[in-house]
């Protein structure tokens, strides 16, 4: 099925429906951070927290609380793609991830007497919004996580805060988010298809693309030659 196509099912989809299949799982999130920090595997090396953000999620993010962060300051480029440099990640890559800290988490995570939270709940991305639900559509960001319902279009991400109790005011809000995020995943890579031109990368240079075109890893656009 075309982008297009799954973007028409994604604008079609009952969020009722997707609300019963949250309801019918159960969440409440416990502020374990588990979802906003480094993954360290069974030997003991770590990942990076990353998420995916849209353009004009990270432009809101600059704003947020009545901040002015440089766009540096909340994304960085999705590293998947990227190679080792002599100076660090180099080539071309697609898309962007939340800014991450030294240790690795996420750049607006900070914990307090052992809780997890946001700095920028407000306003943060649909992607943590919707954690730890997803639509599995194609074009869509899907988590290796387990059906749901029984048609397999809502899947859940392991997360210690499944199975508790959910209101259903609570699973609406959710599943009107979880469509939302699909929209507009869908509509990000069809325009990200729509926009694409190769670049030429110097050495050490990282070109991210996404839905508005070509830009530096600081946000800058690139300009094409005519």
């Amino acid at each position: 099925m075309s982008l297009d196509d799954e973007l028409d099912r994604a604008r079609g989809l009952d969020t009722a429906e997707l609300a019963d299949a949250v309801e019918s799982l159960g969440f409440e999130c416990t502020r374990c951070g588990a979802c906003c920090t480094k993954e360290v595997d069974e030997e003991g090396e770590t990942e990076p927290h990353t998420a995916t953000v849209f353009p004009d999620e990270i432009r809101t993010l600059q704003r947020a609380d009545g901040a002015d962060r440089e766009w540096r300051d909340v994304a960085r480029p999705m590293p998947y793609g990227l190679s080792a440099g002599d100076d660090g990640p180099e080539g071309e890559t697609f898309e962007w991830a939340l800014q991450t800290d030294a240790c690795g988490d996420c750049a607006f995570y900070e914990e307090e007497d052992g809780l997890g939270a946001c700095t920028v709940h407000e306003s943060r991305p649909l992607i943590c919004e919707t954690y730890p639900f997803s639509v599995a559509l194609d074009g869509t960001a899907e988590p290796a996580g387990d059906p749901v319902d029984a048609e397999g279009l809502v899947r859940a991400h392991e997360c210690e805060g499944l199975g508790r109790e959910i209101s259903r005011e609570d699973a609406e809000a959710l599943a009107a988010a979880l469509k939302e995020r699909a929209i507009r995943e869908l509509e990000e890579a069809i325009a990200l298809r729509d926009a694409y031109e190769p670049v030429d990368a110097d050495d050490g240079e990282v070109v991210v693309h996404d839905s508005e075109g070509a830009k530096r890893a600081d946000g800058t656009p690139i300009e094409r030659a005519e």
